[in-house]
């Protein structure tokens, strides 16, 4: 794993590979993502979420792009460990929140309004689809935000009332959430 952009690029990391439940983003759709946000968002002033954070890459993107205010959501203990190892080493403790938890549970009770929510839930998750329905019924995206989650290509969500565009990038589509006046 690699930092693609911003402060840290190319900082190499190691997470712990046997019996991961991950499958981190790969390095040229989290440059293409971050690309897509880079052009929409000043990322120093926006308020992130990293839904199924696995590795961290993708917080740790967006805090080496200046963001200052990431919440990561993981259930997976040795997940949770590794992001809090990285995060002590690049010294951004004060960058990032890390929460050990299920995302479902904490997206029906979070208060919090973010800029940017990014889900990389894993690709067969039967709820998969309940995702952007939680978000928006919570109201926890910013009225100018965006979700955006990672998902293979067996699956689309382009009948949602608050999808707007998919990008797709081999095997894997970034389907972009808003939202829209009804």
């Amino acid at each position: 794993m690699r930092i693609i952009g911003g402060k840290f690029k190319g900082k190499k990391f190691s997470p712990p590979a046997k019996k991961w439940p991950t499958r981190p983003t790969t390095d040229f759709t989290r440059e293409a993502l971050m690309n897509i946000l880079n052009n929409d968002y000043y990322l120093d002033d926006s308020k992130i979420l990293d839904l199924f954070s696995g590795t961290g890459a993708i917080s740790f993107e967006f805090i080496s792009r200046g963001c200052t205010n990431v919440t990561c959501i993981e259930h997976f203990n040795p997940c949770i460990r590794f992001i809090k190892k990285i995060t002590q080493e690049l010294n951004i403790e004060d960058n990032i929140h890390i929460i050990q938890g299920d995302v479902f549970s904490f997206l029906k009770s979070s208060s919090e309004k973010f800029n940017i929510i990014f889900a990389d839930p894993p690709y067969d998750l039967p709820t998969i689809d309940l995702i952007p329905d939680l978000v928006f019924e919570h109201e926890l995206l910013d009225p100018e935000g965006t979700l955006i989650i990672e998902h293979g290509m067996n699956h689309t969500f382009s009948l949602h009332p608050h999808f707007i565009k998919e990008k797709k990038y081999g095997q894997t589509v970034l389907s972009f959430f808003e939202n829209i006046n009804e």
